[in-house]
């Protein structure tokens, strides 16, 4: 090895770029095989970037310097080497210097940018296509970046170099080249994507501290890039038509957004974040043009005009998949039309059978569950059955329960809308109520069969069940216009006259999901859990016990007729407790029918038929009191004993004959091998109880039976427990359910809400932390740092500033950090060394960085 290595260098002391290039190709390879390549890349500095080549070598070299780690004195000879080659005839050469300053470390960059600052800004000039494309590519990923919005907080000279790049950056994006004009798109669209997607707690540095000031300076460089496009918009819409159609992609998201920004008023959210710190940005905010409300529409027309020929023509999946995303983007600003969302989100829906974009599937799903709000009510009711087949075959659990939820969501919505509408006098229309979402066959057999190898229908359940209670919470404000205003804004149409109107939709869920009382689910319960708590809620609203009020007494139409559904959906239920499956949900489907049903209301003359209702649910308390086949897989008979025990209990000590039928029932229990002592002492105590309500009828206090509207029996709050692996899976579903939930209907404020109202105060606005002194008083430096923690990832980035307190000018001074516990650096070397050259004044240290669990460091300073 060493002999290649000798070889290798050799050659690149060589004057012949053959052998240069040769030698640079075999380094690489050397280095893809995790070799240590630092001698080669301390010759290759030297003889090829500190040195006139070809402008194959050099980016050869400079490859090898991103495959690498180089010590300070070596990048120094690279600045060096780059002010060089900026100056060099060939623009390939200085191309390729343009294109290694994404590789600089970020304690060189300022200075090497203040340098270099007229070279580089001739090369957006420069007649070369090539030095153009790399000076657009390189500067549109290196201006982006966290750290150098925090060197232009810090730097007046370096902010004004930087929006000026921006500036020709953009106006790139109509550059007479192709390739050119293509990643000046590719630019502008990563300066938005960051700005829209990254949390703001980010955006001021890589794991650094927030402040004002870096967050203005970002904003203000959107806002500017966005009123560029705006102002650009049809020369750009044009400059795209005639770019090849491979590279058409790139060009929608920068319009796009830059129109949806300024049709929505977004651009004026980011410009008062920019005018909070930035005086510069004050005045570009107050010297914008105001467009009227109808250039907006007729700008965001322009461009779905533009984008629309592309659903229905292209033959690419991923060119109509960003387009139809687009689509969908502007068809949510104010004026927007369902045209557009429903011609997107078909296009979008023809590649879910698409070999070639079959890995997408997941997207195509999100995408058109996120939008479906948009579509009008036909539309969105004809998608139910097809999506939920689509969701079905998803492989990953988080995404299928993001989509249950927005199609629950969407099916409650649209039902309270049509039900209002009718009462409105308007016209009916087919499909809108909750039972469309099982109308296909598939779904349906689903719902109907006792076991299923699939977890699918147990998910759709507890989705439809959950969001049913989500909807009788007060619903969110919504302060601004948009997606989630517009949804809102549907629900609150459906639930404006009175507070129970959420219950017709709910009452239609535990009608349509009857048959999952009956599911033999390998002993999971929570869909079940779901469905029974959400009755046992309707029950004690509409207070079944009570029977079917009247007119007289103030009952409305529509709640006689809720109320007379729920009753007879009890009696279904009562006669499906024949055809429960599991121990387990027998006697929780006991409780929950016997402590609403109206007993009161029972014919005294059917007293002895078996079927009746009473006496169905006292021979299934039998059943499940002597049942003798029970298994760990399906029940824990100490649960279920417990279980209807309890509904023994409260049945009992409401009614005369109830009470009769049970005591008969509990002396068996009691007097049988089956009972342990615990439940023979809480039989004796039951009996006392049932015995005493029994004589004293007058009292209505006596048998402490009020029902309260809970369901006290899901897997958290049984007070006998015991392992079961089929209860971990149901608290896994429960938190998948949850957290998709409320990820949709309780979304937490964005980070850019929260830092328009509550200004510096937020706490996404962080404090730096105090720094401590590192030097004594007779040291010709002084040296201050601070540490920050990033318990996400693990990391400590240390922050040292060091002044130099002499009149000399210091040409070299060491910084050493050290590492003492089970703590590595981030680039994987064993001392971190910064070597600071004619030090004159105060430099700011912010790029040693490491992770760890804990650490002492310790600092030497020569």
């Amino acid at each position: 090895m060493d002999i290649l290595f000798a070889q290798i260098q050799a050659d690149l002391r060589s004057n012949d770029a053959l052998r240069q290039s040769g030698a640079l190709l075999q380094a690489l390879q050397q280095s893809a095989a995790g070799r240590d390549i630092a001698v080669i890349a301390k010759t290759a500095v030297e003889e090829i970037v500190a040195a006139p080549a070809s402008a194959v070598c050099k980016k050869l070299a400079f490859d090898l310097i991103r495959s690498t780690r180089l010590t300070p004195d070596l990048w120094e000879t690279v600045c060096g080497g780059i002010r060089t080659d900026l100056h060099f005839p060939d623009p390939d050469v200085a191309a390729a210097a343009v294109s290694i300053l994404a590789a600089i470390p970020s304690y060189r960059l300022a200075k090497l940018i203040s340098d270099c600052n007229k070279e580089i800004s001739d090369c957006f000039d420069s007649p070369s296509d090539s030095l153009r494309f790399s000076a657009t590519e390189t500067l549109g990923c290196v201006l982006a970046r966290d750290d150098l919005v925090t060197l232009c907080e810090n730097n007046v000279n370096l902010l004004d170099r930087v929006s000026a790049w921006w500036a020709r950056v953009g106006s790139n994006m109509l550059d007479r080249s192709d390739a050119v004009s293509k990643v000046a798109f590719e630019s502008v669209g990563r300066l938005f994507q960051e700005f829209s997607s990254k949390r703001m707690s980010k955006l001021a540095g890589d794991k650094l501290v927030d402040s004002e000031n870096s967050l203005a300076i970002r904003s203000n460089w959107v806002s500017s890039m966005v009123d560029f496009v705006w102002r650009k918009r049809r020369a750009l819409m044009a400059r795209s038509l005639i770019l090849p159609v491979e590279n058409f992609r790139t060009t929608v998201f920068p319009v796009v957004y830059s129109v949806k920004a300024v049709a929505s008023g977004g651009v004026e959210v980011i410009r008062k974040l920019s005018k909070a710190a930035s005086s510069s940005a004050s005045s570009n905010a107050a010297g914008a043009e105001v467009d009227s409300h109808a250039e907006k529409l007729v700008g965001v027309s322009d461009v779905v005009t533009h984008l629309a020929p592309f659903l229905v023509s292209s033959l690419e999946p991923a060119l109509i998949y960003e387009v139809g995303i687009n689509m969908l983007y502007l068809a949510d600003v104010p004026g927007g039309k369902p045209e557009w969302a429903s011609q997107s989100i078909i296009a979008i829906l023809t590649l879910w059978d698409r070999l070639d974009f079959a890995s997408a599937r997941e997207s195509i799903v999100r995408a058109v569950v996120t939008n479906l709000h948009l579509l009008d009510l036909h539309m969105q009711v004809s998608l139910f059955k097809r999506l939920l087949l689509m969701v079905k075959n998803l492989r990953a659990e988080s995404d299928r329960m993001y989509a249950l939820a927005c199609i629950c969501r969407t099916a409650l919505c649209v039902h309270l809308f049509a039900k209002e509408s009718v009462r409105r006098g308007q016209k009916p229309l087919p499909g809108t109520d909750i039972a469309s979402l099982f109308e296909d066959a598939r779904v349906n057999d689903d719902l109907n069969s006792i076991t299923s190898k699939s977890i699918f229908r147990e998910e759709l359940v507890a989705s439809l069940v959950e969001s049913c209670f989500q909807l009788s919470l007060p619903l969110p404000e919504q302060n601004n216009t948009g997606m989630e205003s517009r949804v809102i804004g549907a629900l609150a149409y459906g639930t404006g006259y009175g507070a129970l109107n959420w219950t017709e939709p709910a009452l239609e869920v535990v009608e349509v999901c009857r048959p999952c009382v009956k599911w033999d689910c390998d002993g999971r319960t929570y869909a079940v859990d779901c469905y029974l708590k959400l009755l046992v809620r309707l029950c004690y609203i509409y207070d079944t016990r009570g029977g079917v009020k009247r007119v007289k007494d103030g009952a409305s139409q529509d709640q006689i007729l809720n109320e007379t559904r729920l009753q007879n959906l009890q009696r279904e239920l009562v006669k499906d407790l024949h055809e429960v499956n599991t121990p387990r949900m027998l006697a929780r489907l006991i409780w929950a029918i016997a402590e609403h049903i109206d007993i009161e209301g029972l014919d005294p003359l059917l007293a002895d038929d078996p079927d009746d209702p009473l006496n169905v649910i006292i021979s299934n308390i039998h059943k499940v009191l002597f049942n003798v086949d029970s298994t760990a897989e399906t029940t824990n008979r100490v649960q279920d004993v417990q279980a209807v025990l309890i509904s023994a209990q409260r049945l009992g000590s409401r009614h005369p004959r109830a009470g009769q039928l049970l005591t008969k029932e509990l002396e068996e229990f009691r007097n049988n091998p089956l009972a342990d002592s615990v439940s023979k002492h809480q039989c004796r105590l039951i009996l006392q109880r049932i015995k005493y309500a029994t004589s004293h009828q007058d009292n209505k206090w006596a048998g402490v039976t009020e029902a309260r509207g809970d369901y006290p029996f899901s897997h958290h709050k049984l007070t006998v427990q015991f392992y079961e692996a089929s209860a971990a899976q149901d608290r896994k579903l429960e938190g998948l359910v949850h957290k998709a939930i409320l990820e949709l209907w309780r979304p937490d404020p964005s980070e850019l809400t929260l830092l328009l109202t509550k200004g510096v105060d937020s706490t996404l606005l962080k404090v730096p932390p105090n720094a401590i002194t590192l030097t004594g008083s007779s040291d010709p430096c002084y040296v201050e740092g601070y540490h920050l923690a990033d318990a996400s990832d693990g990391r400590i980035t240390l922050h040292l500033k060091v002044l130099n307190l002499t009149e000399l000018e210091l040409n070299r001074v060491d910084v050493r950090v050290g590492l003492s516990g089970a703590l590595y650096y981030m680039d994987g070397s064993s001392q971190a060394v910064r070597q600071l050259r004619g030090l004159v004044s105060q430099l700011y240290m912010t790029n040693v960085a490491f992770s760890l669990h804990t650490a002492v460091l310790y600092h030497s300073f020569f």
